[in-house]
């Protein structure tokens, strides 16, 4: 209950000037910040490509929508796998080098993905792309928020999230010009330069002083990276459980109300082109309200940010389900991610904040894509029960898309209000430092239920 109360009783703080935080960056900030974001720009471009490219896929290779959208489950199933693996790396050795190879990596999968012959080579380069695309976030993340100042985390958070609605937008635009002309296998190869980024990392950005600290740490107190981290483990498992359930709401809430939309307006009798700038228009949206609500959130509190971003996107519903023009979609679409993505760019800066320092690059990463593998089947379970319920328009019977998007993300609202009323925050902490303050458990009202359950026992011994 200390979390709710929280939320009620802490001061609402005066907001600063924007044009101040930007200018508290130096030349190093600006760098770390670059790569961070564009990384995270191109791995969402890559990923939402195949979005785009779903109704496509699905007439070359003679299938149902629902089948291709099975790429897409397969992609963030995998995700926790390179969260783990590059997290670690990360940890272990800093957040560069691991950074460097996984964009190398999902940019080479990206290209091949443009050469897949059968649907079992296409969802088997989903899967290893999964892994890549799990990686990238993670790492970008701590790698920025560690070195940027505590007064502007809120805004830059913000902006860093939208990398992702970035890449959307990106994604958008080049499908709009590449799909109707050259077809889906030649966006996947153009869709695959951003290995060009590793070389503007590698002659630079230069490597977070947090885990230089870090292995220092370790290195004097000659402790092994493993007892590290599993000390971190142990005393923070029920907070990673809060987040990976979190993360699970949050994921819902974004894949929930973009992965189909682009098939859900082509259904609808709009061609290709139409789908490209509404999926652009939203994605605008999101960028606006990602910035915005991130700003915000260091001054409201990171949790009643979100709230109130989630509330907005529950007001949308309606309209962007049934709205029964293009420019009425396209409106609401707006303000459907501005909200969605508003809530969403509070997240870097919350989950690093909450992470322990040992396991930053591991923590955030791995709890977020644990939740979008757990709602990994979002896309799937709307596309399959649409095709499952047809309606009918103009009369012409349709996958009533319409109905399953609005049920789940009635649904996830609901779920995610309450999830982050009973959490906590820690906005403002720390980052440099490679240390736990002494009292970090206590501060944690999800952490507090660990230490006075072990408390307790020790105290009152194995009962009769």
């Amino acid at each position: 209950m200390n979390g709710i109360r929280r939320l009620f009783s802490e001061p609402i703080q005066r907001p600063e000037n924007p044009i101040k935080l930007v200018l508290l960056l130096n030349a190093r900030h600006w760098l770390v910040f670059l790569a961070a974001f564009l990384g995270w720009t191109l791995d969402a471009m890559d990923y939402h490509a195949f979005n785009l490219a779903v109704g496509n896929m699905a007439k070359d290779f003679a299938v149902a929508n629902s089948v291709i959208t099975n790429g897409i489950t397969l992609a963030l199933l995998l995700r926790p796998v390179g969260a783990l693996i590059f997290g670690l790396l990360g940890d272990r050795y800093g957040r560069r080098g691991p950074l460097m190879v996984d964009i190398f990596l999902f940019s080479f999968l990206e290209a091949m993905t443009g050469f897949s012959g059968n649907l079992a080579v296409l969802f088997f380069l989903r899967c290893l792309f999964g892994i890549c695309l799990g990686g990238e976030w993670g790492l970008g993340a701590a790698l920025a928020l560690e070195e940027l100042p505590v007064e502007a985390r809120g805004l830059f958070a913000g902006l860093l999230q939208q990398g992702y609605a970035t890449g959307n937008l990106l994604a958008s635009g080049l499908s709009a010009i590449i799909l109707p002309k050259y077809g889906w296998r030649a966006l996947f190869w153009i869709c695959s330069f951003p290995a060009v980024l590793i070389l503007f990392i590698r002659f630079f950005v230069p490597e977070s002083p947090a885990i230089q600290a870090q292995i220092e740490k370790r290195e004097n107190k000659k402790v092994s990276f493993l007892s590290d981290i599993t000390a971190s483990i142990k005393k923070h498992w029920i907070l990673f459980v809060y987040c990976v359930v979190l993360m699970t709401g949050f994921n819902f809430f974004s894949h929930g109300s973009q992965d189909l939309y682009p098939t859900f307006i082509g259904s609808l009798g709009y061609s290709d082109a139409q789908k490209s700038v509404t999926n652009a228009i939203s994605a605008t949206g999101a960028i606006c309200g990602g910035t915005i609500i991130g700003f915000f959130g260091q001054y409201l509190g990171r949790r009643r940010a979100m709230i109130l971003s989630i509330l907005g996107a529950a007001a949308m519903i309606y309209p962007w389900a049934y709205s029964t023009n293009l420019s009425t979609l396209q409106v609401s679409g707006f303000f459907m991610q501005f909200f969605v993505q508003g809530a969403w760019g509070v997240i870097p800066a919350h989950l690093n904040e909450l992470s322990p320092p040992s396991l930053r690059a591991t923590f955030p990463g791995l709890t977020y894509n644990l939740g979008n593998m757990i709602s990994a089947a979002s896309a799937t379970i709307e596309s399959s029960l649409g095709e499952r319920y047809p309606t009918v328009k103009n009369g012409v019977t349709i996958p009533n898309y319409a109905i399953t998007q609005a049920l789940l993300m009635g649904i996830v609202t609901c779920c995610l209000v309450v999830i982050v009323a009973v959490g906590d925050e820690k906005k403002g902490r720390d980052l440099t430092v490679a240390e736990e303050p002494e009292d970090a458990t206590a501060s944690n009202s999800i952490d507090a239920i660990t230490a006075s359950t072990f408390t307790e026992a020790k105290v009152e011994g194995p009962q009769a």
